[in-house]
C-alpha cells in the first residue's frame, strides 16, 4: 500500500490499463455488479493516474485502487474491489485477502505478464457508453 495525497475527490477509483483486454473485462465487470455506482473509473493512461505516486514502469503493470485511506496494487486492490461490490463477492474478496500477499501477488504477476498475450490488446483506452460517462475520470 501507498498512502499519499489523494488525487481525486470521488472514490473510490479503480484505475486500469485502458488497452489492456483483460483490464477493460475486469471494469465491465464491476460496473454490471456494482449497483449502488460507487466505483469510478481512470485509465492509467489518463490526467487523473499520473497524479499517482508510483513509478510509471510498475504502474502499467497493476490494477490499482483508491479511497479515502490511500492506493492499493495488485491483490489488495482486487479483494477491496471485491469486497465493495459486495454479496458473494465480497465474501470472496475477505477469502482472498486471507491468503499470503507473496502468494497473492504471485499469482497476479504472472497473469500481468501474459494478460496481452491471452486476453489481447486494444488499440487504444476504452471509451464509456453514455451512460457510463459519469462513472470515468479524464
Amino acid at each position: 500500500m501507498t498512502t499519499a495525497l489523494a488525487t481525486t475527490d470521488v472514490y473510490p477509483v479503480v484505475y486500469f490499463d485502458g488497452v489492456c483486454g483483460m483490464c477493460n473485462k475486469a471494469v465491465d465487470f464491476i460496473i454490471r455488479r456494482d449497483r449502488r455506482h460507487t466505483f469510478h473509473f481512470a485509465p492509467l493512461q489518463g490526467e487523473t493516474a499520473r497524479r499517482l505516486a508510483l513509478p510509471e514502469g510498475e504502474l502499467l503493470n497493476s490494477l490499482v485502487y483508491e479511497d479515502q485511506t490511500g492506493h492499493y496494487r495488485k491483490t489488495d486492490a482486487v479483494w477491496r474491489i471485491l469486497v465493495g461490490i459486495g454479496g458473494v463477492w465480497g465474501g470472496l474478496g475477505w477469502m482472498l485477502r486471507l491468503l499470503p500477499r507473496f502468494l497473492r501477488d504471485w499469482g497476479y504477476d504472472l497473469i500481468a505478464r501474459n494478460r496481452y498475450r491471452i486476453f489481447g490488446k486494444k488499440e487504444s483506452c476504452r471509451l464509456p457508453t453514455r451512460e457510463e460517462r459519469a462513472l470515468f475520470l479524464p
